[in-house]
């Protein structure tokens, strides 16, 4: 039986906030590119991540990712990620994505962040 997965889209301001729950792998992989792709579509590209109640993610999930990002760019936005639990922060950072994702520890720290600081480039 397949572990349960939801996104919860919010937004605050002209960010959009996607908070992943549960486990994020080959079998709810889709419904993540699916809640992304709608934001893109929808011109919201100013994204942040919200992890915080991620138990799980596999090479299925981090490929939502990186499928995204350079479209975000070239349209003036950024995917920040934030509120990772340590076991699931390991598996980004082993994998690099902290050289090319901000990598935040809270959802307050990410919007300051997008406030702060202009867009990265690919």
């Amino acid at each position: 039986m397949p572990h349960p997965f939801v996104v919860h889209p919010s937004s605050e301001g002209d960010l959009t906030v996607l908070g992943l729950e549960g486990y994020l792998d080959a079998h709810t992989a889709p419904e993540f590119e699916r809640a992304v792709q709608e934001q893109v579509d929808a011109g919201r590209v100013r994204l942040i991540v919200d992890g915080a109640e991620l138990k799980y993610i596999s090479s299925a999930g981090l490929g939502v990712f990186m499928s995204f990002i350079e479209e975000v760019r070239e349209r003036g936005g950024d995917i920040k990620i934030c509120g990772l639990a340590p076991k699931v922060r390991q598996v980004f950072d082993i994998l690099g994505f902290h050289a090319i994702y901000d990598m935040l520890d809270t959802r307050d720290a990410a919007v300051r962040r997008f406030a702060e600081a202009p867009t990265r480039q690919v």
